[in-house]
């Protein structure tokens, strides 16, 4: 299981052995836990990838530190990470990787609702722990982005969802959560020029929002199938706003996606790990580099 403190304790391990590799945290939860953040290169392109949005999809943690650590192990002995060699590729961008946006719901997921200290009673009330999505407040991050947020909060009434609970509440109001101010102010500090939100599941790229939905995005989200085999969609209506990747093309006008891995009822079987990476660290790589074909986003 990867929970908080063994994705703080290996992200540490990496920026303590590798010199490519730097630590830093963005935030806090509300239960006063680390917003960690790599960052790998030396480059003046940046791209953000971030997972563990929600609790139940912790795997997308893992999966984010193993594409770190074969990016490091790359650079220091001068391989290539599918077929790309990676000492150039890191002199010329440089990879931000968030691998826990929602620690508090990682926690709640996995050791119950004692993890989360004074929000321990609402969710323990909710029964929902084992399938927990949300933060200790009980709202989806994924729901919480000012993109289309007052017609998603419409829609998350007429499902049924009124207030916090373990998944699909938007918040009182965009941006009212901790983790997701963490993210925004991120965003608005460095010039990403492409960002990838890691789900779980379904095998699904998802790569539009509203009009100011680049260009390229759709060529790149048909490249990322390619080399994965998973399929180019939309989300439902529910899915289809609110999220930060939406939040990010609408902002910045810059290719955003959302991946979800692997296949199954979350949270998926950590044995599945292996299976994803052969798939999702094509993308992640294709990520790294497609944005010298056709110079996307911006420059620190």
């Amino acid at each position: 299981m990867y929970d908080s403190q063994r994705v703080t304790r290996e992200a540490q391990q990496l920026a303590s052995r590798y010199e490519i590799c730097r630590l830093s945290e963005i935030g806090k939860s509300w239960c006063g836990r680390s917003i960690s953040m790599l960052q790998i290169g030396k480059g003046s392109r940046p791209v953000l990838y971030a997972g563990a949005f929600h609790g139940m999809e912790w795997i997308t943690a893992p999966l984010l530190l193993h594409f770190c650590r074969r990016l490091c192990q790359a650079w220091e002995s001068g391989l290539t990470v599918y077929r790309l060699p990676i000492r150039p590729l890191l002199e010329e961008i440089t990879l931000f990787c968030i691998p826990m946006v929602n620690p508090d719901g990682v926690e709640i997921c996995l050791h119950g609702p004692a993890s989360a200290g004074e929000y321990a009673a609402a969710i323990k009330k909710s029964g929902q722990q084992a399938r927990w999505q949300a933060n200790a407040r009980g709202v989806d991050i994924n729901h919480n982005f000012d993109a289309g947020w007052k017609k998603l909060r419409q829609l998350e009434i007429e499902s049924g969802i009124t207030g916090p609970g373990p998944t699909r509440y938007g918040g009182d109001f965009p941006g009212s959560e901790r983790e997701t101010t963490a993210l925004i102010s991120l965003c608005r500090q460095v010039p990403f020029s492409l960002v990838m939100a890691f789900h779980s599941q379904g095998e699904e790229i998802y790569w539009q929002y509203g009009e100011h939905t680049p260009a390229i995005s759709h060529t790149l989200a048909n490249t990322f199938s390619m080399v994965s085999g998973y399929r180019v969609a939309h989300p439902e209506p529910i899915a289809s706003m609110g999220g930060f990747k939406d939040w990010f093309i609408e902002t910045f006008h810059r290719p955003g996606f959302t991946i979800e891995v692997g296949k199954g009822r979350n949270p998926l079987p950590f044995g599945q790990l292996p299976a994803i990476e052969s798939k999702v660290f094509p993308i992640m790589a294709c990520g790294l580099t497609d944005w010298k074909k056709h110079q996307i986003g911006g420059s620190l």
